[in-house]
């Protein structure tokens, strides 16, 4: 019933023609999202809820109460009053412009919007005021549900150093380090020392990352104490720092749990979250290639002692790091609902969000631990709109120019927020979506993963996919053989693409020629008619010179029937198409290999984009006689950088530590860029005079924007 309550709900949508394009896109993935439990229509929660936060993680949540007949409020800042989870809402408040402390942090206006809309419960999401005590006292003052735990549980296990004592207490595992409050700098490197290097300097009230930094010495230690006090500040509004022992060469681990207001608690399961880059997962896959039986069974005891020794009603996640002889210390607990949340969904068949909904009400969870299966294995990456050849990811802005979500393959599911048109801006975290594969097995999964990835068009911004590709496909990855190191280990000179091999490369020569003569060939013929009277026609063979990283390749190619065959550096291969040339996608068979690629722009030069194996590849193809010719064209002088700094990413100038005659020395900070609540230090890359400086504190700056001038 429920089920054709949420079609008929959306049906009726459709026929008003409102938000069509968000609304069918989202009937067809609810078609596709499969629980194992059922909706009892019986069990009656809530009639309307809030949802306090933005992006992909309000949409996961509208799905959910759709499919339970809960009304829906979304809450939005003045950017975001078009986005897809304000349309997906019975309704929308605009809670304050842009910037987060203004907006999605604003309690006030988000108290205000429940007042006005009369909703019963707030679903906070992941971030913002999700972990806040002060936002769920506020609530339970006002007697609105806050679908979330306790506020003595987000206390406890909120912060750092008081949840680390109470994880000591219910004899859970814990990592070596100093249990209080880290005063300032000084204090810091005498800690540091005590416990020896290296050592995680964190924020007490922080996560996903921010203020967090790995010192190896003091100082490392100094800075990491001022950057991460200032991330935590801007992002936590609370700056207190704790340090304790780094943990070398460590997986990480978490165990899902569920409590309700009952006593009752279970684990369900674990995931295997090692891939990151900045204290950030990127990659995450359920179950662990790692863990055996009794090891997850340990964690997940602990994890749900944990939980009972605070008390704590709903979806909540214990983070472990765990060595390389399967020890296992307890990191944090988040006490809110993880972003890779679908993983353990795809393995269970729970619906999370609904759990949390009906633990709210004060209903006793459905399961026995026996009841939790892992069926199958499923796989998360994290889409980003960032630049992964720039420190693994820095952040990058846009519009979405042309957008496509590959969810029509099997064993896919997107967990995203936003459509074609949609702004990617400084304010929110960049994140695109989060893509999910299901299989019987890990292969399977992996393969599902590579085919969307491949199949995944995102056009408007720079994105992670070619990185996403390259983490699912290394032979590292596949063996399970894994760290929190492991990016900077595989890649110790930063992501470079796509490394071809020979076969390879000939595949996408071959694959670039032929789009060549495809294109070359269409352009003769216009309704049945030849376009330029003086063309030949009857071309049957092609002399071209490709050009691939510097590289100038042979090229033959000869048309047949219903195909080309090509000879590319004296190796032959028959190529096959459809060849539309108007589709952002194409699947081209090479002999006896399919591959997708996509093109991404074409010019009258000869200079051709295609996106292979995940990386985009610069070509240009030119015939024999125009390749003889471009040797005389000037190449264009390159810009000196030394001399300059410019910004690597779009963000807000935090600090200026320079200003003109001053002398700087090679690796040098000069000035400091927030994007996306993570502050970047940006260093001179010689020793030599400031001539200008072309930046002030608090100023907006772009990518590529002049930062500093060097003699």
């Amino acid at each position: 019933m429920a089920a054709l309550r949420v079609l008929i709900d959306v049906q009726k949508v459709l026929v008003k023609g409102q938000y069509s394009a968000s609304w069918a896109r989202w009937c067809y993935l609810a078609s596709r999202c499969q629980y194992s439990t059922a909706c009892n229509a019986e069990e009656k929660t809530f009639d309307k809820i809030l949802i306090a936060n933005r992006g992909e993680i309000a949409c996961r949540v509208i799905k959910t109460c759709r499919k339970l007949g809960i009304k829906t409020v979304a809450v939005h800042s003045d950017v975001d009053s078009a986005a897809v989870h304000v349309k997906m809402a019975d309704e929308a408040v605009c809670v304050g412009p842009a910037p987060t402390s203004k907006s999605y942090l604003n309690m006030d206006a988000i108290m205000e919007a429940i007042r006005t809309t009369g909703a019963q419960a707030v679903h906070p999401g992941y971030g913002f005021l999700s972990e806040n005590k002060e936002f769920a006292r506020r609530l339970a003052a006002e007697s609105v549900t806050f679908i979330g735990p306790d506020t003595h549980a987000i206390q406890a296990m909120g912060d750092k150093i008081e949840s680390k004592l109470l994880a000591k207490n219910a004899q859970v595992n814990t990592i070596p380090g100093f249990d209080g409050v880290v005063k300032d700098a000084d204090e810091a490197v005498r800690i540091a020392r005590e416990i020896g290097y290296p050592v995680m300097i964190k924020a007490s009230a922080g996560g996903g990352g921010k203020g967090m930094r790995i010192s190896w010495d003091d100082e490392e230690t100094r800075e990491g104490f001022r950057f991460s006090s200032q991330e935590a500040q801007s992002s936590f509004g609370d700056d207190r720092l704790l340090i304790e022992k780094f943990i070398d060469n460590p997986r990480h681990i978490e165990i899902q749990v569920l409590a309700d207001k009952h006593g009752n608690g279970l684990w369900l399961n674990e995931r295997e979250c090692s891939i990151q880059r900045r204290n950030q997962k990127v990659v995450e896959e359920a179950p662990s290639t790692f863990l055996d039986p009794e090891t997850r069974r340990a964690m997940g005891e602990q994890a749900v002692a944990l939980a009972k020794a605070v008390q704590y009603s709903s979806a909540g996640t214990v983070e472990f790091l765990v060595d390389s002889k399967k020890n296992f210390y307890f990191l944090e607990m988040n006490t809110r609902l993880q972003v890779e949340h679908p993983i353990t969904e795809c393995i269970t068949g729970l619906d999370l969000v609904e759990e949390m909904i009906r633990v709210a009400k004060g209903y006793s969870l459905r399961h026995k631990q026996a009841d939790i299966p892992i069926n199958g294995w499923a796989v998360e990456c994290r889409v980003y709109a960032e630049d992964p050849y720039k420190s693994f990811g820095l952040p990058s802005i846009g519009r979405l120019s042309q957008y496509d979500e590959p969810h029509y393959l099997p064993g896919v599911r997107v967990d995203s927020g936003i459509q074609e048109g949609s702004d990617i801006s400084i304010y929110y975290d960049p994140m695109i979506s989060k893509l999910v594969t299901h299989g019987s097995n890990r292969a399977e999964a992996l393969k599902r993963m590579e085919d969307a990835l491949d199949n995944y068009i995102i056009r408007g911004v720079t994105h992670n996919i070619p990185l996403l590709r390259e983490v699912i496909t290394h032979p590292r990855f596949i063996k399970g053989d894994i760290t929190t190191k492991f990016l900077p280990e595989v890649y110790p000179d930063g992501f470079k693409g796509h490394s071809l091999t020979p076969k390879e490369r000939n595949e996408l020569l071959v694959t670039a020629a032929s789009l060549f003569v495809a294109s070359q060939t269409r352009s003769h013929h216009f309704l049945n008619n030849t376009r330029v009277p003086i063309a030949k026609n009857d071309v049957k063979s092609w002399d071209l010179s490709i050009l691939l990283d510097g590289a100038a390749h042979s090229v033959v190619v000869t048309k047949s029937k219903d195909h080309f065959s090509v000879d590319v550096d004296g190796t032959k291969m028959n190529v096959s198409s459809e060849w539309n040339l108007s589709s952002p996608l194409m699947s081209v068979n090479i002999g006896d290999t399919q591959k997708t690629i996509q093109c991404l722009s074409r010019d009258a030069a000869g200079n051709i984009s295609i996106q292979f194996l995940g990386t985009v590849y610069k070509l240009q193809v030119l015939t024999k006689h125009a390749a003889e010719l471009s040797k005389y064209m000037p190449e264009k002088v390159e810009e000196d950088t030394s001399s300059i700094l410019r910004s690597p990413m779009p963000g807000t100038v935090v600090a200026v530590s320079v200003k003109p005659g001053d002398m700087v020395s090679e690796g040098q900070e000069i000035c400091v860029i927030e994007a996306m609540k993570m502050q970047n230090s940006m260093t001179a890359a010689k020793t030599a005079k400031v001539t200008s400086v072309h930046c002030k504190p608090g100023e907006t700056v772009g990518e590529g924007d002049l930062l500093v001038q060097l003699e």
